[in-house]
């Protein structure tokens, strides 16, 4: 088995291959760690894109960014519009499939601008065997997956980013706000807003790990137990 050093240090090299790179950043422990190795390897030919939209909690996002912001990493802060598409609206499994297309497709036409730029996601080696529609979707558009080709780990993940000082490197696990609802219930805006203003206010007592699962007239708390 590879020391960790020895992956991160693939990782790198990796990186400085494609010339130039953009990756799928969420501020999450993954995408972090990748988008800052991605700087390191290629400084300011390494850009990340991080999605606004109303699937992301503006804390998460304003997190995302001044983290962005206190690295020097060049972000650009696009505009999705799954929401708006009755295929991620429906919630029948395939969610986080047009989730990631709509992303990917953003991407694409953002990054044309800048020649031939390869695109990155931070899927790690945990993810394998998992069924994933965001992973589907990513291989539709060629995107490529750095931390997983070099074999890493989510514990080796957070090990490493302690290493480099990162924030994230406890950060708790996140999805976006359209997984709070069960699998065929229908997603509106106006339930997704109300699970963030539920949620902001568990963040705001200090809980760590939490969900608000929206069932329409009623909700579920879910709070990690050592919280």
């Amino acid at each position: 088995m590879k020391a960790i050093e020895e992956k991160e240090q693939a990782l790198l090299e990796e990186l400085k291959s494609y010339g130039t790179l953009a990756v799928a950043y969420s501020g999450g422990v993954d995408s972090s760690y990748l988008a800052d190795c991605a700087h390191e390897a290629l400084g300011q030919n390494a850009r990340m894109i991080i999605a606004d939209s109303p699937s992301i909690p503006r804390a998460e996002l304003q997190e995302a960014i001044d983290l962005a912001a206190a690295r020097s990493w060049d972000l650009r802060v696009i505009q999705t519009e799954e929401h708006l598409g009755e295929d991620y609206l429906a919630n029948q499994g395939d969610r986080c499939f047009h989730c990631k297309n709509e992303l990917f497709s953003k991407m694409e036409t953002i990054m044309s601008e800048f020649g031939d730029t390869v695109l990155a996601h931070g899927a790690i080696e945990d993810d394998k065997g998992d069924v994933r529609p965001g992973t589907q979707a990513a291989a539709n558009h060629c995107v490529v997956a750095p931390l997983q080709n070099a074999g890493l780990y989510k514990k080796e993940i957070r090990i490493l980013s302690e290493r480099r000082g990162l924030p994230t490197a406890e950060k708790a696990s996140f999805a976006c706000l359209g997984s709070r609802f069960p699998t065929g219930t229908r997603i509106d805006l106006e339930s997704m807003t109300q699970v963030e203003k539920a949620e902001s206010i568990l963040r705001a007592r200090g809980y760590a790990q939490y969900r608000i699962r929206h069932h329409g007239d009623l909700c579920r708390i879910e709070i990690e137990s050592t919280d």
